[in-house]
């Protein structure tokens, strides 16, 4: 493992990563090698390495190794800082090791460091005292979280805040996320966000992405009483009340002041199927005498299920067979019926989509379906 820590020519000024024997801890370096004749042997390598555990992401401290040769490079080229002869001295090799010591705990401790250096007179390794006989260079680093590009905004999204933006929002901030932020309730779709906001859509949907990429906001699926949903297997932590998940329900999804059993809302979880729309299922509870609505906040129970993992949505699409030929063959066609849905019937747009493009219900669709050659379309759920 030495020879990639203090590696061959190939290996040097790039950023090389190894993991230890026993796949426990993983090495990041930038071996450097500077030529020059004043060298012994006419070049002079280093470097510095940082060790974390293999399940660590190893991603926000590139920028902190190529940092650290860099610096050290430049002040190495400037003033022999890492090879002078005098080196061999203990206080010196406490210097360069307390300047470490120092970098390492503040990335630990504070994510950043920003360090005067210039020629140690005296160095330990909580405090730096710096010569005023030469010019000051300065390590400045920070470790940024990385975030994973956020997924695409639709127009038919919902978005969640997961924050008091009213407590962060200052004058500095962008006008139009500001204007987007405040139409954010958790009830309007992406579109009429854009609209009440007075935003076009594209800007409306690259601020919430912005927002989304920082985790700032949740998205979710626009709740219509004609959805479906349907339990996950992450129910029985629900119905096992781990992490006391059902006071946290209750608190959330009751209203008129009224404290239910926590039997009642396992019993409404585990009720919704894969055959049973909102509205059905909401009917089916009322015939036998527990009239949901009195008691609960229905969107926001199907939103605390949703965000859970408690359960997950089954969409509905359309699929017309003479489209899908179409596509097939590359042939285009205009088929009887269709000129308002025909090309959201290849299975791969939900309803949801159409109802925000088309401003139309999932009746006034069904309706529209009708109206395709008998037997052609056909209506699926996933």
């Amino acid at each position: 493992m030495g020879e990639y820590i203090i590696p061959r020519q190939a290996f040097c000024n790039r950023y090389v990563t190894i993991c230890d024997p026993e796949d426990k801890h993983r090495i990041l370096g930038h071996p450097v090698c500077i030529k020059d004749e004043k060298y012994e042997r006419n070049e002079f390598m280093f470097n510095f390495c940082i060790v974390i555990g293999v399940e660590v992401d190893k991603t926000p401290y590139e920028a902190v190794i190529r940092r650290l040769a860099s610096t050290f490079t430049e002040m190495e080229i400037q003033n022999q800082f890492l090879s002078q002869d005098d080196l061999s001295t203990s206080k010196d090799r406490r210097s360069i090791a307390a300047l470490i010591e120092i970098i390492k705990e503040d990335l630990n401790n504070y994510n950043e460091c920003m360090i005067p250096v210039g020629k140690f007179i005296n160095c330990h390794v909580k405090f730096l005292y710096l010569s005023i006989e030469d010019d000051a260079n300065t390590i400045n680093m920070k470790l940024f979280p990385i975030h994973k590009h956020p997924p695409s905004v639709k127009s038919w999204h919902v978005p969640i805040s997961k924050m008091k933006f009213t407590e962060i929002m200052d004058d500095t901030w962008d006008l139009t996320m500001k204007k987007v932020i405040a139409q954010i309730d958790g009830i309007k779709d992406v579109r009429r966000i854009a609209h009440d906001a007075d935003v076009a859509l594209d800007l409306t949907k690259i601020a919430l992405q912005h927002l989304l990429y920082y985790d700032s906001i949740l998205m979710l699926d626009l709740f219509l009483f004609s959805n479906i949903y349907a339990p996950a297997p992450e129910m029985n932590d629900f119905l096992t009340d781990k992490d006391c998940m059902q006071d946290e329900c209750s608190n959330y999804v009751y209203i008129n002041g009224p404290r239910l059993p926590k039997f009642y809302l396992c019993r409404l979880f585990t009720s919704l199927c894969t055959s049973r729309t909102v509205k059905e299922w909401l009917k089916m509870h009322l015939d036998q005498g527990f009239p949901v609505l009195n008691y609960v906040d229905v969107r926001r129970f199907i939103q605390f299920g949703v965000i859970k993992g408690l359960i997950y949505r089954v969409h509905k699409y359309a699929v017309s067979s003479q489209y899908l030929a179409s596509l097939v063959t590359g042939q285009s066609i205009k088929i009887e019926g269709g000129d308002m849905l025909q090309n959201y019937t290849d299975g791969c747009h939900c309803f949801d989509q159409i109802t925000a493009e088309k401003n139309i219900g999932d009746a006034k669709i069904m309706d529209q379906l009708r109206r395709f050659p008998k037997g052609d379309v056909e209506i699926i759920y996933r």
